[in-house]
């Protein structure tokens, strides 16, 4: 049998990973970008709010939608670092992501809505929020579930319950 792994799918592969590898890391530093620009914006804006005239309601939500989405974009390069670094996919900060995203609407539609709410459009998108943050809870509780009994299977001698 001949060995490949001088062949030209070696190569290729190898070349495939290096551009993803270099993906990767132009997301990176993207997203690294976009945090820097978005925590001077932050500062400025606190700097600006401070001097001038304090509208309280205005000023908290303005600075827990650009934490939160600072908060957010953090997940992202976590996510883009332990991709790199494990070589796959995960899907549990993703789903942290998703969950963040989620609870930040929740809070500031319940934030805009204090004075004026309606179950029309405001009622039914926090329902659906609520559901889409209960079900990627359990998505998540599922994930990490099955990931730590696979982390056990594969310690056990011979690979755990696999035949043979």
């Amino acid at each position: 049998m001949r060995d490949q792994s001088d062949g030209p799918e070696a190569r290729i592969q190898s070349i495939l990973a290096v551009a993803e590898d270099c993906i990767h890391l132009f997301l990176a530093l993207l997203l690294l970008v976009l945090a820097v620009v978005l925590a001077v914006v932050v500062g400025r804006d606190l700097a600006a709010y401070l001097t001038g005239p304090l509208l309280v309601r205005g000023t908290v939500l303005s600075f827990l939608d650009a934490t939160l989405i600072l908060f957010i974009i953090a997940e992202l390069l976590h996510t883009v670092r332990i991709t790199i670094r494990n070589r796959r996919l995960d899907a549990e900060p993703f789903l942290v992501v998703g969950l963040i995203a989620g609870v930040r609407r929740v809070l500031i539609v319940t934030a805009a809505g204090e004075k004026s709410f309606q179950w029309n459009h405001e009622g039914i998108e926090l329902v659906i929020l609520m559901a889409l943050i209960l079900v990627m809870t359990i998505a998540t509780w599922v994930w990490r579930h099955s990931t730590r009994l696979r982390d056990a299977a594969d310690r056990q001698p011979y690979g755990g319950n696999r035949p043979g």
